[in-house]
């Protein structure tokens, strides 16, 4: 098989080129945003066909650092959604026509390119939440109007997609929860929180955004959005506990009682090798599993009260495309606010909150539609602040 890599500068998208790498995969098109020295390194050594950078000034740069090669070289968001599409018509890569597409662009700039793989007739390894939170319904109609698959990369989703063996008896899905490093703090004890602390995840290593989400327990919010959309489930049979251990990845209730659960070491490289070789299996790429050496596992509550932005999430998925849409971009907003010291860490969720609560209901019956309103919510979201930035 082969495969495009979207994304493949960052966190997902490194460990993505590893794994195809290990597994001698073929890799035939890589794109990033505007980090080219990488893009150029993974692009000679897994000798691709052709690479894209968002940055259409990064594109130039790399179209000149790539001179010596047959690479095509594409630009802008345009020409990552033309990498996606031209092989399949013309068979640009050397005759290298990919079988799936992993997604791993972070934001909602990864909407169109996954639309794109879509209409293309690719099956998605889908590692960006964005896309699935603020376009599920669009998305996953796509898909089923295309005959392709959407492959959770997420490790809460790829574990019930693993668990998933009779999804007409399901009761209920279980989500399960790092808690963060916050984890029985209360508001007043993350009042002087910084940056740096944020940042220390007890088991995963994340990009900044996901990191500071999952400790907020927004990143858990945005796992519920996507289940019920991945899965065409209501929220209401959608629950989420805290582990610990990360050890148990999430859990697929039935109507007799059983549960089942995927258990793994904490490894995105598992999630990610599941997808590109769904449907089968390959060689472990991750640590064995043992048991008796970790002990114990354990299970608790989420803290809604101390931990706000969880209850947001699920009271936005049963509102609106609008609440969805507003969610995310204020909380992207905000959370780069905060990284950069501009605002508090209980400041988060305090400006997130306010923005999907003034949200009018709305839904949204296209990509560009989606786009616009993510744009005017991330205006909202500074204007709230007003002179303070």
């Amino acid at each position: 098989m082969s495969l495009i890599i979207l994304g493949s500068t960052g966190s997902v998208g490194t460990q993505a080129v590893e794994v195809a790498r290990k597994l001698g995969i073929k890799v035939a098109a890589l794109t990033c945003g505007s980090d080219i020295k990488l893009l150029e390194e993974q692009a000679r050594m897994l000798g691709v066909s052709a690479c894209a950078a968002a940055d259409k000034s990064a594109a130039r740069e790399l179209r000149v650092a790539l001179a010596d090669t047959d690479i095509k070289i594409y630009s802008g968001e345009d020409g990552i959604c033309e990498l996606i599409a031209e092989p399949r018509t013309r068979k640009s890569y050397a005759g290298c026509e990919a079988d799936k597409v992993l997604v791993a662009i972070s934001g909602i700039a990864g909407l169109r390119p996954t639309l794109a793989a879509i209409d293309a007739g690719y099956d998605v390894a889908l590692a960006n939440k964005e896309t699935l939170v603020t376009a599920g319904r669009l998305v996953m109609a796509h898909a089923k109007t295309r005959g392709v698959k959407i492959l959770p990369v997420d490790s809460e989703h790829s574990a019930i997609f693993q668990c998933l063996t009779h999804p007409e008896a399901v009761s209920r899905l279980i989500l399960t929860a790092s808690g963060g490093p916050f984890f029985g703090k209360t508001r007043r004890d993350t009042a002087s929180v910084t940056p740096g602390q944020a940042l220390g995840h007890p088991t995963w290593k994340m990009g900044p955004r996901v990191t500071i989400d999952s400790s907020t327990l927004m990143n858990k919010g945005f796992e519920v959005i996507e289940a019920a959309r991945l899965y065409d489930i209501p929220t209401d049979r959608i629950e989420v506990v805290v582990h610990r251990e990360s050890i148990i990845h999430s859990m697929v209730e039935y109507i007799d009682n059983a549960s089942i659960a995927q258990l793994s070491l904490p490894d995105m490289r598992l999630c990610i090798s599941y997808a590109l070789t769904y449907p089968n299996r390959a060689c472990g790429l991750t640590g064995r599993l043992n048991l008796a050496d970790i002990g114990r596992l354990t299970f608790y509550k989420p803290d809604f009260e101390n931990f706000p932005l969880l209850g947001l999430a699920y009271d936005a998925e049963s509102r609106s495309d609008a609440a969805r849409v507003a969610l995310n971009a204020a909380d992207e907003i905000a959370v780069e606010l905060f990284l950069q010291g501009k605002i508090g860490y209980n400041d988060i969720s305090e400006l997130v909150t306010a923005v999907v609560r003034g949200a009018r209901d709305e839904d949204y019956g296209d990509c560009d539609r989606i786009i616009a309103a993510d744009r005017e919510f991330r205006e909202k979201t500074k204007n709230l602040l007003g002179d303070t930035l």
